[in-house]
């Protein structure tokens, strides 16, 4: 959901560029801590191991009915989801019972999982926008769903938090925030996003960076920045990113697109740059974009088989997300292709159970993940020796096991008894075609998979 106002940048900063980067190189070692830590330009998992960010953004506070959407993002290979959340001064509030959800929804698909507070977006620009300080009180406000989980999360104060009015007044907040969440006891690693509309065309961000992340009692700060049409041109994208690799400061690029109403952003260097100088990436988005800027969703409507052409190109092409995404070690062994791949290392936590291979279609169910009391699965569709326009998959739960999100089929329950019918999208398949619907559920005790799981086609 970007409204980024265009500026003439060029102009207004070329004097900087010369000037040079004010920052100084800190050679301080990351703290000892739980989870993610910071060395040098690295991002380091708890276990000393690099991690280097590789997904997408997700607008949840926006769909919250969407959360599916994750196992979609980590089977096209993602190891990182940015999540939209809102601190309620602005949208909806995200509480502490939904964002405990998120992170788990993050953890059994085997995501990193980064919150931000988008309320702040473009301060001083956004008379509705939030303050930095007020995004703080959230982040405090719903401390008891974040402790504990150092290792799977990384705090994004607020996004944007400064338009183009003042930006100079984002150091101090930007100082205040940190110290604030450190008094308060977070271990978490932080990440603080830029002025400008996230994009840093005054060098704020950048030549202040070395004395925010020394603010930081902890010294666990990491860098966003936004690129959109002020990274238009191939020398814009290097010498920002470099600058930052001089100065020994952790950045990532937090959001960037192929397009943008304020001009045209590179996306073959960011991510060629990104990829040489081992800089994380996010995308901006998964679904869901309006205002103008519906060309930025990277599938229509959800549906993870629609990916747009730009979908296509940050997933699948060039320095891509597939080609470079290193799944976090704290998950365990890398999936060999998505979620419904059980990694070798690890055994399945039930068997798989088809239905018979006769009659129109059969339907094949699986548990990908489970975790204490929980657990994810995946259903496999497939018409038989003709093509069908329609499917409906069912069976009966065996130990009383009960959904708690359910995507790309509609999906009713009566008791133990479950029904599940196509989307709009995925009931039309071609003779010996196949499709997929998933979901997370609950059990307790056992978590056999159903004896019989009958498919009927039309």
């Amino acid at each position: 959901m970007k409204r980024i106002p265009r500026v003439t940048w060029w102009a207004s900063v070329v004097a900087a560029l010369c000037a040079g980067f004010a920052a100084v190189a800190v050679a301080q070692p990351a703290q000892a801590a739980t989870g993610f830590t910071v060395s040098g330009t690295q991002i380091l998992e708890g276990n000393g191991t690099p991690f280097v960010m590789r997904g997408v953004n997700h607008a949840h506070t926006w769909y919250t009915s969407q959360l599916g959407s994750l196992a979609n993002i980590k089977a096209l290979g993602a190891n990182t989801v940015r999540v939209v959340l809102s601190s309620g001064n602005r949208w909806t509030r995200n509480d502490a019972a939904d964002v405990g959800n998120v992170i788990a929804q993050c953890k059994a698909n085997r995501l990193i999982c980064v919150l931000e507070v988008h309320d702040t977006t473009g301060y001083g620009d956004e008379g509705a926008a939030a303050t930095l300080a007020q995004a703080a009180d959230y982040w405090v406000s719903i401390k008891s769903a974040l402790d504990g989980q150092e290792n799977y999360v990384i705090l994004n104060i607020g996004n944007e938090p400064y338009g183009n009015t003042n930006p100079a007044g984002w150091v101090a907040d930007t100082k205040n925030a940190i110290t604030r969440l450190r008094a308060a006891g977070f271990a978490h690693q932080i990440m603080v996003d830029a002025p400008n509309w996230g994009q840093d065309w005054s060098f704020t961000m950048r030549d202040n960076a070395a004395s925010v992340f020394a603010a930081d009692p902890n010294r666990n700060t990491v860098f966003s920045v936004h690129m959109y049409g002020v990274f238009d041109t191939a020398a814009e994208i290097t010498d920002y990113l470099n600058r930052f690799r001089t100065a020994g400061l952790p950045l990532v690029i937090g959001e960037f697109g192929h397009n943008h109403s304020d001009g045209d952003p590179d996306e073959d260097t960011i991510l060629a740059t990104a990829q040489q100088l081992g800089v994380g990436y996010l995308g901006w988005s998964w679904s869901g974009n309006g205002g103008g800027v519906e060309y930025l969703d990277m599938v229509t409507g959800f549906d993870p088989n629609q990916l747009t052409s730009w979908g296509q190109r940050l997933f699948n092409g060039a320095n891509g997300i597939k080609a470079t995404a290193k799944q976090a070690t704290i998950f365990g062994a890398q999936p060999s292709t998505s979620p419904s791949n059980w990694p070798p290392s690890d055994p399945p936590p039930s068997s798989p159970s088809s239905s018979a291979p006769t009659g129109a279609c059969t339907a094949t169910y699986r548990v990908t993940n489970a975790w204490p009391g929980g657990f994810q699965g995946d259903v496999t569709v497939k018409a038989g020796s003709a093509a069908i326009t329609a499917w409906t998959v069912s069976w009966t739960w065996p130990n009383g096991q009960r959904f708690t999100n359910t995507w790309s089929a509609t999906v009713t329950t009566s008791g133990e008894t479950v029904t599940a019918k196509n989307a709009a999208w995925n009931g039309r398949l071609a003779a010996a075609a196949t499709t997929n619907w998933g979901f997370t559920g609950t059990f307790t005790g056992a978590n056999t998979a159903p004896a019989t799981v009958t498919c009927t086609a039309s």
